[in-house]
């Protein structure tokens, strides 16, 4: 086994959201910081979320006000860190006859959110009559309808590159980024954390002297803590979400809709995402198998239902599904009542029951992602007497927010590349896709495939610039094209022939790395 060099101050086990985050704070505040997950980024619960930015307008009915107005603000920072990221989305509400929530309900509610979110970079809300929404919306069932609630809340259209980015960061504020490296044991000296063994994507084993660990690992984090010397209680009872991805139907919706279910009352969303629409999601007490989670065929089949009962135009089935997403909320650990009543809060847990400076996150939203980790970084502080810098991150602009002016004007310069292509770049990459058009010479100057939206040169920048060790990387998390209609499947094979020449992979490897791409986006189709 193998020792790495130095000490750590901190090692944050999970680079989904939260863990990117905790790094990033952490790592500019001077701590030496390390990161690992036993997959890639965001390869876990981050990446399964609606997508959404907001406020949580149905927390408040639970009467988690505090967490309605955290998020509502969060929003906020991350509209103004992140523009090319976050972008705010016009929901509407449909009140329909008979429904739980009224027009008064739903109409207190939206004050509420109003009021809540002062100071906000978006429109108040509006309410609409059955016929002004008819006119807009002419797609939208009719029968029953009373009236309409619309409003703005924020998407994030990739949470992958969210998460990158704050990996981006903390990297650059000195932090050490491990991804395909799983964590298999946390060693404990005099009741003080002391190291961590972790196996790479080799297969090697090594270990890191750590002064604090922070379990980030989402719907992990009971297993992280089972690699630890003393067991403890349960501290995660995650719910089962899931979410279909369609291309435009018969009546599709211009806004994105949050629509009360008639099968159980619970609300979802139909949303406008990536040029498709994306709809989810459910909430299911799930405790089987965490590394290989589907969309099951009830939960695909009641999205297509109550998605046909308000577009009736729209008659999907399940040949109209592109493809389909599913994981593991990490809410705490819950025996009874609701799933939908289990708190969205999150919690910071000292594990101090198995070691001091130990600390595990239970929950958490995309949203609220930034909040947790000042909290998370400044109960570090606390619990082991550090003085450190106040946190950066609420005005601290993330890497691709600057530049995007430079970044259009290279873009648009290329040969082959489109106006839509342009947008597409900088939309992911931000003002970091300058980097991007300056590799396009040489065998990289060229789009990939018979696409002009994606370059050749994106394949190599991401492998040097953004821990892309595999194709699944650089597909479904870095260039996001095995998000559209076909999965990218028809760029598949060239993207793999520049990977192999840059990574220096054999014949036999570009081929085992082909067909575990394939074998993964194979696995989101819907059968």
């Amino acid at each position: 086994m193998n020792r790495d060099s130095g000490q750590f101050d901190l090692a944050v086990i999970g680079a989904g959201i939260n863990g990117a985050g905790i790094a990033r704070d952490a790592a500019l505040r001077g701590l030496k910081v390390i990161i690992f997950d036993k997959n890639d980024m965001c390869s876990g619960c981050s990446a399964i979320s609606s997508r959404l930015v907001h406020g949580g307008l149905r927390y408040l009915e639970y009467g988690e006000i505090p967490l309605v107005y955290e998020s509502l603000h969060e929003r906020r920072y991350l509209r103004l860190t992140a523009p090319h990221l976050v972008e705010p989305l016009r929901i509407c509400i449909p009140i329909y006859a008979g429904a739980r929530r009224g027009p008064l309900l739903i109409r207190l509610g939206m004050l509420a959110y109003d009021l809540l979110s002062f100071r906000k970079t978006v429109p108040n809300h509006e309410m609409l009559s059955s016929t002004e929404l008819q006119d807009e919306e002419p797609g939208l069932a009719a029968e029953g309808l009373r009236a309409a609630a619309r409003y703005y809340d924020a998407q994030v259209t990739f949470a992958e590159r969210l998460v990158l980015e704050n990996l981006l960061a903390a990297q650059s504020a000195g932090a050490e980024i491990r991804t395909h490296c799983e964590v298999t044991g946390i060693q404990v000296e005099e009741g003080a954390v002391e190291s961590i063994t972790y196996e790479d994507h080799a297969g090697n084993s090594a270990s890191v002297s750590v002064k604090a660990i922070v379990n980030a690992a989402g719907p992990w984090v009971d297993r992280v803590l089972d690699v630890a010397p003393t067991p403890t209680k349960r501290l995660i009872g995650g719910t089962k979400g899931s979410h279909i991805i369609v291309g435009k139907f018969d009546g599709a919706p211009h806004d994105a809709f949050y629509v009360e279910a008639a099968a159980d009352g619970r609300p979802f969303f139909i949303i406008p995402w990536n040029d498709q629409y994306l709809i989810g999601t459910t909430d299911i007490r799930y405790d089987e198998d965490l590394d290989h989670i589907r969309a099951s065929g009830a939960e695909v089949d009641y999205l297509l239902a109550e998605t046909n009962r308000v577009f009736a135009r729209a008659a999907l089935t399940r040949a109209d599904i592109h493809y389909a997403y599913a994981g593991v909320r990490p809410l705490p650990y819950k025996e009874e009542g609701p799933e939908s009543a289990i708190t969205r809060r999150h919690i910071i847990k000292n594990n101090k029951d198995i070691a001091r400076g130990l600390l595990s996150i239970i929950g958490g939203k995309l949203t609220t992602y930034r909040s947790l980790a000042e909290q998370a970084v400044d109960k570090l502080a606390n619990l082991q007497r550090l003085k450190l810098p106040a946190c950066r991150t609420r005005d601290t602009d993330l890497p691709g927010a600057w530049g995007i002016d430079r970044a259009r004007v290279a873009l648009k310069a290329l040969d082959g590349l489109s106006d839509a292509g342009v947008e597409r770049l900088l939309g992911i990459y931000g003002g970091r896709a300058a980097a991007i058009a300056d590799l396009c010479t040489g065998e990289l100057q060229h789009t990939a495939g018979d696409c002009d939206r994606v370059l050749a040169a994106e394949v190599v920048f991401v492998m040097r610039e953004e821990f892309a060790l595999t194709l699944e990387d650089i597909v479904f998390r870095r260039t996001m094209i095995g998000f559209d209609a076909d999965q990218g499947r028809t760029r598949y094979n060239e993207i793999a022939a520049i990977a192999a020449a840059e990574a220096g992979w054999s014949p036999e490897q570009k081929a085992q790395q082909l067909d575990e791409l394939v074998e993964y986006a194979d696995s989101l189709r819907v059968g």
